[in-house]
């Protein structure tokens, strides 16, 4: 398997916790959407994709690291996890993002490594912390 696919473990109120496999490349859309009570995510450095809404609605979602690997995010990815207080992205080229991808997070800024590269004073409208 290297594809979570669409919807896969969407509505999974139950999910408190994931661990998502070296094997994964990418995580398609809606994949863990509204998994209420998901409260932390690391997306590790062999996933390339996270596809539309893969988290969206994951209410309880309080933190989310983003693999190295990772190069395009889809439209509202993290959208509407309102408990979402810290991303951590350790791409050291920043990825493509499309629009919405952290529409109504808690969070107001997004931790990336120093040296980093492509990222303004601004993605996603969180505010670029230079610090991993």
């Amino acid at each position: 398997v290297t594809s979570l696919g669409s919807y896969a473990f969407a509505y999974c109120n139950g999910l408190t916790s994931v661990t998502i496999p070296n094997s994964i490349t990418s995580i398609s859309f809606y994949a863990f959407a509204y998994c209420n009570s998901l409260t932390s995510v690391t997306i590790p450095d062999s996933v390339t994709v996270i596809g539309a809404g893969g988290f969206k609605y994951c209410s309880s979602l309080t933190s989310a690291t983003i693999g190295n690997g990772v190069t395009s995010i889809g439209f509202y990815a993290f959208g509407y996890c309102s408990s979402l207080a810290t991303i951590n992205c350790l791409a050291t080229t920043a990825p493509t993002i499309a629009q919405f991808v952290f529409e109504s997070v808690a969070a107001s800024d997004i931790h990336v490594p120093v040296g980093a590269t492509g990222y303004g004073t601004t993605y996603g409208g969180l505010t670029v912390v230079f610090d991993l």
